[in-house]
């Protein structure tokens, strides 16, 4: 049980969703929350320990991370266990590549997204080494993944805690065409098979244009995006996983 919450605001207009909803969810089961800037967390100002909860962007937890002496997860959006659900072709090359790839006319249009930690640039579909210039002045060397273009008719996040679905929340498309249910399951039933899945995490699945259910990408859930998850199962959610990794401090 944690005897204090620290939630990430920087003390001037609304909070962020997940924020709020970890207000309410924390608030519901007793625990005292209190607030903190990123400036806080850079200057190491919180007691954090075991009994402390606490949540915030990426940046935030990864700062929090360092402090304890946690190992920082690396990426995994697209597990190894889970390939065969991608039902597209997905593989990571460098900027360099990709770029010579498209000066040769070798690669059709391919959605481009940074494969390192660290959110240099956001991903989109490029359709020639013009459209790599959008990403700014980054290193040629940067690894980045590279997929497939497809047509997404509809997309969820799936909630999972303890290998539960806890809840599914449609983002983007037309909300009417459904998830296979089954192929979540599967999902999730390889992905603990795996050995490499937190504990609570979230993943997002697309309808294809063929009405195929695919893999978009893993999200880790320590610092998780929240859409329509109630308070109550997104606060569980983020509890579970920072708790597992307490349980890495100092390893």
């Amino acid at each position: 049980m944690f005897a204090t919450a620290f939630l990430q605001y920087a003390g001037k207009g609304p909070m962020r969703h997940e924020e709020t909803l970890l207000e309410k969810g924390l608030k519901r089961r007793g625990i005292p929350v209190r607030y903190y800037t990123i400036k806080r967390i850079h200057r190491r100002q919180l007691p954090l320990g075991q009994d402390v909860f606490i949540a915030g962007d990426m940046d935030a937890m990864h700062g929090a991370m360092r402090q304890l002496a946690i190992p920082v997860p690396e990426p995994d959006d697209y597990p190894v266990a889970l390939t065969e659900f991608l039902r597209r072709r997905v593989w990571t090359a460098t900027l360099g590549e990709v770029e010579r790839a498209f000066d040769n006319g070798s690669l059709p249009p391919t959605f481009i997204k940074p494969a390192e930690r660290r959110k240099s640039f956001t991903g989109a579909v490029c359709y020639s080494d013009r459209d790599l210039a959008a990403f700014g002045n980054i290193s040629r060397r940067q690894r980045v993944w590279c997929s497939e273009v497809v047509n997404w008719a509809a997309e969820y996040r799936a909630y999972i805690t303890d290998q539960r679905v806890v809840s599914i929340d449609h983002y983007d498309g037309d909300p009417a065409i459904p998830l296979d249910l089954t192929v979540v399951e599967a999902v999730v039933a390889a992905y603990h098979r795996s050995g490499t899945a937190p504990s609570a995490y979230g993943i997002d699945f697309g309808v294809l244009s063929t009405g195929e259910t695919a893999l978009v990408e893993a999200n880790d859930g320590y610092a998780l995006g929240a859409y329509a998850i109630t308070a109550d199962r997104y606060t569980e959610l983020i509890m579970r996983r920072w708790s597992e990794l307490l349980a890495r401090a100092g390893t």
